[in-house]
């Protein structure tokens, strides 16, 4: 089947499933296959569910003719998807980096839904899956699209573009972040600047964090730029910590506007300017702008402040890396507040950095006094004898259970993989 035939029977079905755990009447269920499973041995189930159609792949599993047979089901959603993003003469931002694309791509949906009907990527469906899912989820009514985009290899954020065919563009920054796969920060710099290359090859636009030279090098020969920062920039802010919390001033041509936030730590204040400074660029007022910053609470164990009992914790366990890990342990260092304990998880995809990167991380936390560290994971073995150290995070689970802290302020910080929010379900509420 074309796919501008597949489009028509989209249009009249605009709903598409790829897990039939999740899947409602009137689906369209594509049978994505992984190293791990075939999505087509779901195709009869899948239809027996209310599915009005399954794509699949294997001839085998066509089980009537509401089974459509296609050469292979992630490009054919993937064209799909493209084929969808081409209807929309709407403005189509994409968003990539090492740290802060999630709570920037919230940020920005929270400011510009306040003028305008905007579709976002959910949660981080951000990968070769997600992408196309996300754009297919865009309905007929939208004014704007964000469209966030995660990677850990080179040509990954290529080929996205070459999907969601962005007209603006921001990278959050490049960090030491899925080293493994970039092959050093000279390599994520080339990954994430793919998305660079799609811009100035399309005359797009993008907005640019004027405080790291690095994206200025990297943003050379793109004529449209919209610059955010604390000094040179088209938009100047400047970060105010009270307590944990973060507020951003921002420079008017009346003074200084004062936004208060939800998030934790001054690190986020880049997410918070571009997130101002775009909705200024589409014409939201600075009244909605403040508004919808002030209303946006973080979630999913990014940023939280959550109390639990007598204890306070900044959780931060959805991901890790040594860029952010270094900025979440000085800003937790630098805050007034009693008995502040670290919890630390591991961070993966380090490659041949892993021991390098953790030994790096150990040498900050000695520098400043700790009422309790516990670290988590294989990563750090053997890396310090001044801390205690558990293999896995169940097992640091279970002595955070019986060594119950009190008045204490925790920060709570590892990669995915590492499970580090066991620790803070371990504690009572």
């Amino acid at each position: 089947m074309r796919i501008d035939e597949l489009y028509q029977l989209y249009l009249q079905f605009p709903s598409v499933q790829t897990d039939t755990r999740k899947l409602k009447q009137g689906d369209m269920y594509f049978a994505l296959s992984g190293a791990n499973f075939d999505g087509n041995t779901f195709a009869a189930e899948a239809l027996a569910k209310g599915a009005v159609y399954a794509v699949v792949d294997n001839a085998a599993y066509i089980v009537n003719d509401r089974c459509i047979l296609v050469e292979d089901v992630l490009t054919t959603l993937q064209q799909l998807a493209k084929h969808h993003r081409q209807q929309f003469s709407i403005p189509f931002i994409a968003i990539t980096g090492s740290n802060g694309k999630t709570t920037t791509k919230e940020l920005i949906a929270a400011v510009l839904r306040k003028k305008f009907i905007t579709y976002a990527t959910e949660g981080n469906l951000n990968n070769h899956i997600g992408v196309p899912l996300t754009l297919l989820k865009v309905k007929r009514d939208a004014q704007m699209a964000i469209i966030e985009m995660g990677a850990n290899h080179q040509r990954e954020i290529a080929g996205y573009c070459e999907i969601a065919l962005p007209d603006y563009a921001l990278i959050t920054n490049c960090g030491k972040a899925h080293i493994e796969g970039f092959g050093g920060i000279e390599g994520v710099r080339k990954g994430k600047g793919e998305l660079y290359d799609f811009i100035r090859a399309h005359n797009g636009l993008i907005f640019r964090n004027a405080d790291l030279q690095y994206l200025e090098d990297m943003a050379k020969g793109i004529a449209r730029q919209v610059t955010y920062g604390t000094k040179n920039a088209d938009h100047i802010g400047r970060p105010i910590m009270d307590g944990v919390f973060l507020k951003a001033a921002l420079k008017t041509s009346n003074g200084e506007e004062l936004l208060n936030t939800n998030l934790v730590g001054d690190y986020n204040f880049p997410n918070v300017l571009v997130a101002a400074a775009i909705g200024w660029h589409f014409g939201v007022s600075m009244a909605d702008i403040k508004e919808a910053i002030a209303g946006y609470a973080p979630d999913n164990s990014r940023s939280q402040w959550v109390k639990k009992g007598t204890n306070e914790l900044i959780l931060d366990a959805y991901n890790a890396n040594p860029t952010s890990m270094r900025a979440a342990i000085l800003n937790f260092a630098g805050a007034i507040l009693p008995s502040k304990m670290l919890w630390l998880g591991g961070m993966k995809e380090m490659g041949t950095e892993e021991k390098h990167e953790h030994e790096a991380l150990i040498d900050l936390v000695d520098m400043y006094s700790w009422a309790q560290v516990i670290l988590v994971g294989k990563e750090f073995y053997g890396l310090s004898k001044d801390y205690q150290w558990f293999e896995n995070s169940q097992q640091a689970a279970e002595y955070v259970r019986h060594h119950l802290p009190q008045n204490s302020s925790i920060l709570i910080k590892g990669s995915r993989g590492s499970k580090m929010e066991l620790l803070a379900d371990a504690l009572p509420a």
